[in-house]
Formats: structure tokens, C-alpha cells, sequence
């Protein structure tokens, strides 16, 4: 009887060991089943949020997260394949932390609201309610049982987080269709339409102008359109 096994063991996927505690990431993790919690709610436990989790297989059978583990059972626990597959083209909602990603996917094309003064509850109402990708570096948000899908974005700089997501979700890109500021569409308008509220600079500068159909402003190739054309040519080569 004392070799009779009390616990199951998990293997977790190299991706997904940064969620672990520092004291604690080791590739294989042990849990003791108890006949009600879940395989999910076991991996959620080591600090692995479900969102970044894919397939999960328990003695080579591939099992849902709701699987309930026995035993003597060994679990491998894989991160969500990329590109992550969704029922539709992925549209965004980013939490307050994610500002200039927000403004980067806008100029990329891509979908993606942001408020600066949203909490979490409200955050979850509206990731709900227009089907947005939640996307956070906030472990526990990523946790609460009412979101539908959310993403953590990994990488501390800009650049990193929009390889990351572009690499995750492979977005089709539209590059200079949206409103960095507001993430309303783009559209082109005369010159004329918009020359009372251009300096007089640019109005002898420039004569392609585009105007957001929610906020209003005016968008013309000015003197920060090479920074932004390197990030528009980075991310296509990404993606190609």
C-alpha cells in the first residue's frame, strides 16, 4: 500500500513556465487530486492562466480543462498554438497598461479599443459584449471566470508586445485606416474639406488627407510618418 500514488503530476510546456513562481519553475509539477477541483482549476493554481493554455493530455488522451484528475495521473500541458484560431477576424479591447500597443495595432488597421480610465468589471462587460480579445498583462484579469477570451501580451517594450500579438492572433493588417487616437475608420476627404483646420504649414505641404468618421481628426503623412512607416514595415515583414 505505501507505494500506492497520492498525486498527479504535471508537465508544463517551457512557454508557459514564466507564470510559475520563480521558486517553483520546474518542467514537471505535482498536485493532489481530491475528486472535485478540476485539471483547470490545478493549472490555474501554479499561477498558469487558462487563456495561454492549449491542449492538455492526461496519460496521452487529450482532455478538456474540466477533466478531473486521479492518482498517478501525468498531465502535459502545451501553450495555445500560433496563430490562435477564432470563429472571426480578432478585434482587441486593451486594458490601461497597453496604451501605445493600443495606438500601434490603430495604425496597423487592426481593431483595437482602449480606455485610460476603465476597471477591470467594466473591461469584462465590454470584451463581452463586442467580442474583444482582452488583452493584459494582468494575470488575475485574465482569471476572472465571466471574461470570454482574453490574451497576456508578453514583453516589457512596444515592440515586443506587438510581435507578440501579431505573431498570437495574425491580424490582417489595413496600415493607415484607423485613428490612433479614437480607433474610428479612416476616410479620405479633399483638401478643401479640411484646409480651415490646417496650419498654414501644411497646407502648403501636403495635399492627401484623411479624416476619422468618429472623432474628426485629420491624418496627412507628416513629420513623424518615417518612424511610423518603420513600424508599418516591421510588422509586415512579420507576418509575411
Amino acid at each position: 500500500m505505501d507505494n500506492v500514488p497520492t498525486i498527479a503530476r504535471l508537465r508544463i510546456s517551457p512557454e508557459l513556465r514564466m507564470f510559475l513562481p520563480v521558486a517553483r519553475r520546474q518542467e514537471w509539477q505535482e498536485v493532489t487530486p481530491d475528486g472535485t477541483s478540476t485539471l483547470g482549476h490545478h493549472v490555474e493554481s501554479l499561477g498558469v492562466p487558462l487563456t495561454e493554455v492549449g491542449p492538455m493530455v492526461v496519460n496521452g488522451r487529450g482532455v478538456p480543462p474540466a477533466h478531473q484528475l486521479v492518482p498517478g495521473d501525468v498531465v502535459d500541458v502545451h501553450p495555445v498554438p500560433r496563430p490562435q484560431q477564432l470563429p472571426e477576424e480578432p478585434r482587441f479591447l486593451l486594458d490601461v497598461h497597453l496604451g501605445t500597443l493600443a495606438r500601434r495595432l490603430r495604425l496597423l488597421g487592426i481593431d483595437a479599443a482602449y480606455h485610460n480610465d476603465m476597471d477591470d468589471p467594466a473591461l469584462v462587460v465590454q470584451a463581452n459584449e463586442e467580442r474583444r480579445v482582452l488583452l493584459t498583462q494582468d494575470r488575475g484579469l485574465l482569471r476572472r471566470r465571466a471574461l470570454w477570451l482574453g490574451a497576456y501580451v508578453r514583453g516589457s517594450a512596444p515592440t515586443d508586445q506587438l510581435r507578440d500579438l501579431l505573431e498570437r492572433f495574425a491580424p490582417p493588417l489595413r496600415p493607415w485606416t484607423r485613428c490612433t487616437a479614437c480607433n474610428g475608420e479612416l476616410l479620405a476627404v479633399r483638401k478643401g474639406e479640411v484646409e480651415p483646420l490646417l496650419a498654414a504649414g501644411t497646407r502648403r505641404s501636403y495635399d492627401v488627407y484623411g479624416r476619422c468618421a468618429v472623432c474628426g481628426q485629420v491624418y496627412w503623412h507628416g513629420a513623424h510618418s518615417g518612424h511610423l512607416e518603420e513600424i508599418v514595415r516591421t510588422a509586415r515583414a512579420w507576418t509575411a
